[in-house]
């Protein structure tokens, strides 16, 4: 997927300590189980399109940068690109909201979102991120189909 390095040499930070998920309360199989932002984060953490290393441990995404409101089902992921003029924002974004769509239950909102002033088009990568329309046109787009499924696929290290 390297085509061009838009950041030859990012700054790569520490994969931080996880905190330990507590077991279910309920045995009952057929009971709605509480998602939380530590879950969510796991989710997200595969490796970035350009280089071998995380979300995480390129700082694009932090727990923190994880909000979730269980109750109305509801997620909001604030992304950090690794430079300002990252031509490769839309496809981290979509990345992220279609790792989210496949594996989360349909019932949670989805909304991605490129940290403040953190790129130069932030607004307009905002837009296209969070337009329905929009991102079922890149997903029927081959190309970039093939580019996310490529940036999900999982890694064997």
């Amino acid at each position: 997927m390297v085509m061009g390095l838009i950041n030859a040499n990012p700054v790569i930070h520490e994969k931080k300590e996880r905190r330990v998920r507590q077991a279910p309360e309920s045995t009952d199989e057929n009971a709605v189980e509480p998602i939380d932002q530590l879950e969510i984060f796991d989710i997200l953490l595969y490796d970035f399109p350009e280089h071998p290393y995380s979300l995480e441990q390129l700082n694009v995404v932090t727990e923190d940068s994880v909000e979730l409101n269980d109750e109305s089902n509801h997620v909001r992921v604030t992304f950090t690109p690794t430079v300002e003029h990252c031509s490769m924002a839309t496809v981290i974004g979509l990345c992220i909201r279609v790792k989210l769509i496949r594996s989360l239950p349909p019932r949670y909102k989805v909304d991605i979102r490129v940290a403040p002033g953190s790129h130069s088009t932030e607004a307009a990568v905002n837009k296209q991120l969070n337009d329905k329309e929009r991102v079922a046109a890149a997903l029927e787009n081959p190309n970039l189909l093939d580019m996310v499924e490529e940036c999900l696929s999982p890694t064997f290290d």
